[in-house]
């Protein structure tokens, strides 16, 4: 089952594009929904996107999202859509139009707004050496190191604490597993690799 919703992802990019003022690094961007999906996923049983992650040399990645921002392995569809709300110029991500945040629950709102403040003082450098610190990452530095491949990553391992100032991501245990069991039962092929 793909869970994939590209069009909440792209407008997860033109949102973050104009929080940064109209224009993002795409590296960052894809950082800031790694955390973005992350956080909901530990808190609502769910990611924001649906999107598969892979552990890369540059930390975790959204596969899916990445491929629209590369417009590589996307629909016509897809790309008609992306590229009325976005465009990509080097590394630099544009915002087209307004954001269509109807395709966002308030929740999944909140929880972007929370992670652009949290983390907008990073450049892509900074965040991109951040995101090495956790456990989805964690897990495969030794094969990235080794191979330079990439690594589909274990849902599971989001699940795991990692402590940093903002201390978004210290849950107690009992509300980690509620939120595992919720993410099992509702969306089985996105549970375990």
């Amino acid at each position: 089952m793909n869970t994939f919703n590209y069009k909440k992802s792209v407008q997860a990019l033109n949102y973050l594009a104009v929080l940064e003022g109209g224009a993002i690094n795409y590296m960052k961007a894809l950082k800031l929904i790694w955390l973005s999906d992350r956080y909901h996923l530990r808190n609502h049983g769910r990611t924001i996107t649906g999107d598969k992650y892979y552990a890369l040399k540059n930390g975790p990645v959204a596969s899916f999202t990445k491929d629209i921002i590369i417009n590589k392995h996307i629909t016509a569809e897809q790309n008609e859509y992306s590229s009325s709300f976005v465009s990509v110029n080097g590394y630099s991500l544009s915002s087209n139009s307004e954001p269509n945040a109807k395709v966002f629950s308030q929740k999944e709102l909140e929880v972007i707004n929370t992670i652009f403040d949290n983390y907008k003082a990073m450049d892509e450098f900074e965040i991109s050496e951040f995101s090495h610190n956790f456990p989805e990452w964690k897990q495969y530095e030794e094969k990235i190191k080794r191979t330079g491949s990439s690594y589909v990553i274990d849902m599971n391992l989001f699940f795991e604490n990692y402590k940093d100032n903002s201390n978004l991501f210290v849950n107690d245990k009992e509300e980690l597993e509620e939120m595992k069991s919720y993410q099992k039962t509702f969306f089985p092929s996105f549970a375990i690799v």
